[in-house]
């Protein structure tokens, strides 16, 4: 089984990744310039800038291939070599290599790439939410590999991506308040969210994506045994008891918990993490819990991964690539009623 998403790819997207090495084990192409977000044409949509991630086994193998191929895709740090970039890529901010503005076909792309190793510890850890946290939302899979453990860490983060929504909502809601739970995980505390993304962006995703949401989660929801899913009146019911919210927190990715734990545990005490789940399962603030431990993960991978950015753009594609995104929110003020 792949994971669930939209698999049938235009042929433009096909030509832009025949032109990297093919050596992934995962690449998907996602934003808004692949699936239609709320308040954008069509003309809009082939306007935006293609986003692209590329898992591979081996990063320093993929970088002497692809720095012989698309030597001017990188900044200055190409004159380090290979094995220096592969370090930058895995020592500095959230485990990925982004190079950004690169001119393809009369179209800007932007393309990350990350050690397969390192996606499937952040799938099932959340130790940076970064890339796990774009697979939580739809994305077009271009190519994956046979490989049990990724297809495993795939459908473990969709599920992680649910329970941590479970705890964030009261009893009873429906499937778009689920979806925009879900989409809105990634974000929470990412600094760019207050200067440099339009407000509504997890709206935006979700209202005109409600179908490939629930092709995404549909089984996970239904084969759930903490919620009633009433997939023909779009609501579901969770188990809130501190039993039922016990249990999903102990669900939760490792990371997470530990975020969770540093919250609650007061220095010197040094509980052990059930203990700790089990107070935090019968606190009414539980879900507020949750949502600091996520922002916690998220703050701390979205700047760093920011910072890192600087150098691997360069300063140039920065500043161009800053002026994109602040335009993108003006545009996305302007839409508000007034």
């Amino acid at each position: 089984m792949t994971l669930p998403a939209l698999q049938k790819n235009s042929v433009f997207i096909r030509k832009i990744l025949s032109q990297f090495p093919q050596d992934c084990s995962l690449a998907f192409a996602y934003g808004s310039a692949v699936f239609r977000q709320n308040g954008s044409c069509q003309g809009q949509m082939r306007r935006n800038m293609l986003d692209f991630v590329f898992a591979v086994d081996d990063p320093v193998t993929w970088h002497t291939l692809n720095l012989m191929e698309n030597r001017r895709h990188y900044s200055f740090l190409r004159f380090l070599g290979p094995k220096h970039i592969s370090r930058i890529q895995s020592e500095c901010g959230a485990g990925v290599y982004f190079n950004t503005l690169i001119p393809v076909d009369d179209r800007l792309i932007k393309y990350g790439v990350i050690s397969t190793e390192a996606l499937i510890d952040d799938l099932l850890h959340w130790k940076t939410l970064y890339v796990a946290g774009r697979l939580h939302k739809p994305v077009r899979v271009l190519l994956q590999s046979d490989s049990g453990k990724l297809r495993s860490a795939l459908v473990g983060n969709l599920k992680s991506a649910v329970t941590a929504s479970f705890l964030m909502l009261p009893e009873s809601f429906s499937e778009e308040e689920l979806f925009l739970q879900i989409a809105g995980l990634s974000y929470s505390g990412d600094f760019r969210m207050v200067i440099g993304e339009d407000k509504a962006k997890v709206s935006n995703i979700v209202k005109d994506n409600m179908d490939d949401f629930r092709r995404l989660y549909s089984r996970i929801l239904q084969e759930c045994p903490q919620v009633v899913y009433k997939p023909q009146q779009g609501r579901l019911e969770v188990d809130k008891s501190p039993e039922g919210q016990f249990t999903q927190l102990m669900a939760l990715p490792r990371s997470l918990q530990q975020k969770i734990t540093a919250l609650v545990d007061r220095p010197g005490k040094n509980r052990d993490v059930e203990e700790i789940l089990l107070q935090v399962a019968q606190d009414p603030d539980c879900g507020s819990v949750v949502q600091q431990g996520i922002s916690s993960i998220v703050k701390t991978s979205s700047l760093t991964q920011s910072a890192k950015g600087i150098a691997t753009a360069g300063l140039f594609k920065t500043v161009s690539y800053s002026a994109r995104k602040l335009q993108k929110m003006w545009r996305g003020w302007r839409r508000k009623p007034s």
